[in-house]
């Protein structure tokens, strides 16, 4: 018997006449047995590749062989245009065997819902914040709404796996799973990941179902990937305008400011362009992703959004301005081509900076020794356990103290929360007046209304303030965004930044809001190295060390891009590879390159700060010391920390815990330790205090 032979008769049916398929591929084959056994899954396969069938044949077989009624699958997506993209498809294949399948989230009006409330759907397409939000309502009876709820699947699950809103999502399934009474099967679609294992792991948190790994080779490995060096981003519209006419382009940028300025460029060259970002309205957006997905010989600019598996078409090319700060976004972006019979998975990357041909070397270089990231849940979201205790006593309308863990306790990052940890917390919260205690029973204080009790409590659904990222604003413009250290480090005099090829001096962040709020700044002789806006791992900067110390080139690079790298290589001499390199040059700046990347130079520059009691600035591949320390006070407080790496950390105030969203749930000294250990990076500054350092003074 094959693995189509044991999918319902119905199904079969209708793969065959209603979708006219002649067979399945080898993913959608693979994942059948283990889906209709009840294991939890992850399967992984490039954009395009057929996971969302591989997840849904089976569990409409399991709909109609097991009898499941009322709302039995969730299907959720990181993002509502995926959610959108995907309405049409779902609600096709649930009809075709008599069932239903719709679309809740918040831009669905509220009759819509209601009727739903009233006529369940067999699956629903939804994201955490709405799910959080039927649970907390007392209109959606939740314990009747969840009832039969059998199966989930999370799209794109990488993507929440790295963030609090993964944590959030597995509380979400717990409470949904008991509410149900069933141990809900998991079905994780992704993308290549560097650690589907452990992702899996994470995934089945709480679950006692078997746990499989659906990874199908690629067929075709071939790429087509090349490196050019233009200098601008008016040079990379005319390289667009030139390259690949009659072809459907999909071009990346790293700011909405910046997919404006190129859409306005290639408009004016007479390229039929399109772009699309998040500050668009929905209407614009779609109008835009659907006019480029029926259209051929056109551009499409967008930023990382379009990195998820939104369907545009076929796609002939994929341009990447700069380049993203992972390997991961780099095979997520090339896997939207090379879909065809016969084409090749394809991208092209045009730097405008000597930093971005850098960062565009050595993300290639990465990936052709086969090198992902693997994806890391952030640590200590105890925020979370306690945004989830104020769920559960609105879902329950009260909860017993001794009971309201219980229904959150299988997540693995709120374990990490020991037991007095969790005390703390209650009685923070006690004295707050978040919560009220009545004889034992837990209820919603009257700061938590205040709070977050505006409409209908939604302030309470969105855990979206948790990735430490901080968009640069210069007036009403947005530049980009870049990590919450930038801000955290003592100086001597203001922050200063660069991003987008200019310097710019922070005027005030407001953290609530994650924005800081700068204007132009001319820091006179300032190193081309310093590092751009983008936070970058240490591994990614140590593979830009090894590119810019070798005398390699490559067949991907174009003669502009092996020129420029040539004189970057000359202007740096002083850095070694596998080594620390503390430079004191002619114009006296002193700069420890250590190529650790953006938070564990942060911890660094903040430790050296208090050992020489003067400011201290960092960004991705190095420190800027103070040029009045002397060579001997320098050396001596590396020494220092060398010999003690626990005072190796970021100092956090209290602005910045009060950008930690339900930060002012936890007692200071948690909150400070969940950001100050969220901004540390202590693998990296272990590797880094341990390498041996070159000393080049070229001026005493």
């Amino acid at each position: 018997m094959t693995a189509f032979d044991r999918l319902h008769p119905a199904v079969q049916y209708h793969v065959v006449n209603s979708l006219g398929w002649s067979s399945l591929r080898p993913v959608q084959e693979e994942s059948i047995g283990p889906i209709l056994d009840g294991a939890n899954l992850i399967v992984l396969a490039p954009t395009a590749g057929g996971k969302t069938e591989a997840a849904f044949l089976p569990l409409l077989s399991r709909t109609l062989s097991e009898k499941w009624t009322g709302l039995s699958v969730l299907y959720v997506s990181p993002i509502k245009a995926l959610l959108n993209n995907q309405q049409e498809r779902l609600e096709r294949y649930y009809s075709l065997v008599g069932r239903r399948a719709a679309l809740w989230h918040g831009d669905v009006g509220a009759g819509e819902k209601n009727r739903l409330r009233d006529e369940q759907p067999d699956c629903l397409l939804t994201t955490p914040e709405s799910l959080e939000a039927i649970l907390i309502s007392a209109r959606s009876r939740p314990d009747e709404f969840f009832r039969h709820v059998r199966a989930v699947v999370i799209d794109e699950v990488h993507a929440f796996a790295g963030s609090d809103r993964g944590w959030h999502l597995l509380a979400l399934f717990q409470r949904i799973g008991r509410l149900a009474t069933h141990d809900l099967q998991r079905i994780g679609l992704s993308a290549t990941v560097g650690n589907p294992h452990e992702m899996l792991k994470w995934l089945s948190a709480g679950s006692s179902r078997l746990q499989q790994l659906i990874d199908t080779p690629i067929t075709n490995r071939v790429a087509d990937v090349q490196i050019d060096h233009v200098g601008s981003l008016a040079n990379a519209a005319r390289v667009i305008e030139a390259l690949h006419r009659g072809e459907k382009r999909l071009v990346f940028c790293d700011s909405r400011a910046r997919v404006e300025e190129l859409g306005g460029l290639l408009h004016a060259a007479g390229v039929r362009a399109f772009i699309t970002h998040s500050s668009l309205s929905v209407d614009e957006r779609r109008q835009a992703e659907t006019a480029f997905a029926s259209g051929r010989d056109c551009v499409i600019v967008a930023t990382s959004a379009l990195e998820l598996g939104i369907d545009v078409g076929d796609l002939d090319r994929v341009i990447q301005i700069d380049a993203p700060s992972t390997v991961s976004s780099f095979l997520q972006r090339m896997g939207r081509t090379g879909r065809r019979s016969g084409a090749v998975r394809n991208c092209l990357f045009l730097a405008t900076r000597d930093e971005a041909l850098l960062r565009s070397a050595a993300l290639v270089k990465l990936w052709e020794s086969g090198f992902v990231e693997p994806v890391e849940p952030p640590s200590r979201p105890f925020h979370l356990l306690a945004q989830q205790l104020l769920a559960v006593i609105l879902q329950q309308r009260g909860v017993p103290s001794d009971e309201w863990f219980g229904w959150v306790d299988g997540v693995p990052g709120f374990a990490e929360c020991s037991a007095n940890d969790r005390d703390s917390i209650i009685q923070w919260m006690l004295s707050e007046q978040l919560i009220w205690n009545d004889s034992g029973l837990l209820s919603m204080g009257r700061t938590s209304e205040d709070e977050f009790g505006r409409r209908n409590f939604l302030e309470l659904c969105s855990v979206f303030l948790a990735p430490p990222e901080v968009r640069v604003m210069h007036g009403r413009l947005e530049l980009g965004s870049v990590h919450a250290t930038t801000f955290m480090i003592r100086e001597d005099g203001p922050v200063v930044l660069s991003l987008a090829g200019r310097s710019w001096r922070v005027q005030r962040v407001d953290w609530r809001r994650r924005e800081a709020f700068v204007e132009p700044y001319d820091l006179g002789g300032r190193s081309r190295w310093r590092g751009e806006g983008q936070s970058l791992s240490a591994i990614v900067c140590r593979a830009i060390r090894s590119v810019v110390t070798s005398g390699d080139s490559s067949s991907r690079w174009s003669k502009r891009a092996t020129t420029a790298m040539e004189t970057i290589r000359q202007d740096y001499d002083d850095i070694a590879d596998g080594r620390t390199s503390l430079v004191r040059s002619g114009n006296g700046t002193v700069r420890w390159w250590t190529f650790a990347g953006r938070r564990a130079n942060a911890a660094l520059a903040s430790a050296l700060g208090r050992e020489l009691q003067r400011g201290v600035s960092s960004d991705n591949f190095s420190l800027r010391l103070p040029a009045e320390s002397t060579s001997e006070e320098l050396l001596r407080a590396i020494e220092a920390i060398r010999s003690h790496p626990d005072r190796v950390f970021v100092e956090v105030d209290q602005d910045a815990m009060d950008g930690l969203k339900f930060g002012s749930c936890l007692p200071p000294f948690l909150a400070s330790d969940v950001v100050q250990t969220r901004l540390s990076d202590p693998e990296a500054v272990s590797v880094t205090l341990a390498e041996s350092m070159r000393v080049v003074f070229h001026q005493e």
